[in-house]
């Protein structure tokens, strides 16, 4: 078993390895942030510049989480997690923004993304979000 949460709420996973969080975001700072804050929740973190870079890495990506900017100069985080899922690929997927609109909620939900968070407050939310999200996978 391990903890996910060094300086806040620890929240329990039962598996004996780290767990792995893609993000994707063009903003080198925001991945930069972000790293930094997973990796200190213990999570292993992977990190992509945009959509096209994720796309090409991996066949099919394997992650047990991903997070993913909404607005990014390549291809959105929506029509990402879109792709994603035509590769059936079924591992959960937060989209982050800082551009929030009154239908983005309904467009990540058609694409199978279950949580969006609004930049900048991803503290503690951010690795609480990830971990229910891979319990609900799981069926936990």
């Amino acid at each position: 078993m391990i903890e996910i949460g060094s300086h806040h709420q620890r929240l329990p996973l039962a598996s004996s390895a780290k767990l792995t969080v893609y993000v994707v975001d063009d903003d080198a700072a925001v991945l930069g942030s972000l790293r930094f804050l997973l990796e200190t929740d213990g999570f292993a973190v992977r990190t992509f510049r945009n959509a096209t870079a994720l796309l090409n890495a991996t066949n099919p990506p394997r992650a047990d989480c991903y997070v993913i900017d909404y607005k990014m100069p390549d291809i959105n985080g929506i029509e990402l997690a879109r792709r994603l899922r035509q590769s059936d690929v079924d591992t959960p997927v937060i989209l982050i923004t800082g551009y929030p609109d009154g239908h983005i909620s309904a467009r990540a939900a058609a694409a199978g993304i279950k949580d969006v968070i609004l930049k900048p407050l991803l503290d503690e939310s951010l690795a609480k979000c990830i971990c229910h999200a891979i319990q609900d996978r799981r069926g936990h």
